[in-house]
């Protein structure tokens, strides 16, 4: 299989590379290596992955028609694209409101686009929980998503509809996944979890947003991945599909949980809740395992220490550029 994966430099995306390549696909990755954060650690993502034969990195913006066109022209014919390229980030989308939807939707549609011109056989497209907005039950994929609570959240609405729009227009197979809080080695620097480990080792204050029961089904990259792959192969025309772990666990434990794997205690610093964070996200993923065969093995007590050792690893790396959280 050729794969053309947007986003291929970062946290989900060089993870999917290394899993492609490894399964023996030719695999194109396009990335704008943006200064969200750091773009040198996202050449470090890369770094298992730059040495195959069977990988081509495109540098280039997806929001640039003629990129993607030359781009598809030159690397077709695609049996794939997986579309993972996208501003991310809840609180920063707050600020940066116009950007978020230039590139997530305006940049979605091109991709969208592009495929349907030059007869890719499937995409798969990396939308998020966010998408629910305030839900106080495991969501459903037929749940109503028409009150995000962020711009990140609409814009990633938004891209659905997209998705849809060109699957009915063109009869492009496009499957949609609903992430929930994916975690793991190489995430990014500015998602709490990673903040929450560097303050607790450089023995600063640790900014908890309200009283710390707010909750998030954390999903390990690797069943996400798992996840990817199988929305390759499946055999469906358009699907909206959630990819979760299905136990929500609060921001106290996670806390408790990078205490116990780095060694060190963390020291406080209470600040009140943000209205654009969401109270809990809990996936039900029943269609995810009747569609796609799903099936997460990671619990969160065995994911987080992972990470911790990633973390300790790497974090003597390239710091984050001071992208906001």
């Amino acid at each position: 299989m050729k794969v053309l994966v947007t986003g291929g430099a970062g946290f989900i995306g060089s993870h999917l590379l290394e899993r492609l390549l490894g399964r023996g696909d030719e695999v194109v990755a396009l990335d704008s290596f943006d200064d969200y954060y750091n773009p040198d650690l996202k050449r470090q993502n890369l770094e298992k992955c730059l040495g195959s034969s069977r990988l081509r990195l495109v540098v280039g913006d997806i929001r640039d028609a003629c990129c993607l066109q030359e781009t598809f022209a030159t690397c077709g014919p695609l049996d794939a694209v997986v579309h993972l390229a996208a501003l991310a980030g809840v609180r920063a989308s707050v600020e940066r409101a116009q950007d978020y939807l230039s590139v997530n939707v305006l940049g979605t549609q091109q991709v969208l686009a592009a495929a349907a011109a030059h007869g890719v056989g499937r995409v798969v497209f990396a939308s998020s929980s966010t998408v629910y907005g305030q839900q106080d039950k495991p969501c459903r994929e037929e749940d109503a998503c028409g009150q995000p609570l962020s711009p990140y959240g609409a814009s990633k609405v938004g891209a659905e509809a997209l998705c849809h729009v060109y699957h009915r227009l063109f009869g492009l197979p496009i499957v949609c996944l609903r992430l929930f809080s994916v975690y793991g080695p190489r995430l990014r620097p500015d998602l709490a979890m990673y903040r929450f480990a560097e303050a607790i080792q450089e023995g600063r204050p640790l900014p908890l947003y309200g009283d710390g029961t707010a909750q998030r089904d954390f999903t390990f990259v690797a069943d996400v991945m798992d996840g990817l792959l199988a929305a390759l192969e499946a055999d469906v025309e358009f699907e909206t599909i959630n990819l979760g772990n299905t136990r929500p666990v609060s921001v106290r434990r996670l806390i408790e949980l990078l205490e116990e794997s780095l060694g060190q205690s963390a020291r406080w610093d209470y600040q009140p809740p943000r209205a654009e964070d969401a109270m809990v996200t809990c996936a039900d993923v029943t269609r995810a395992k009747r569609v796609l065969g799903y099936d997460p093995q990671v619990p969160f007590e065995a994911g987080v220490p992972v990470f911790a050792q990633w973390f300790r690893d790497h974090r003597t790396g390239p710091r984050t550029a001071g992208g906001p959280a």
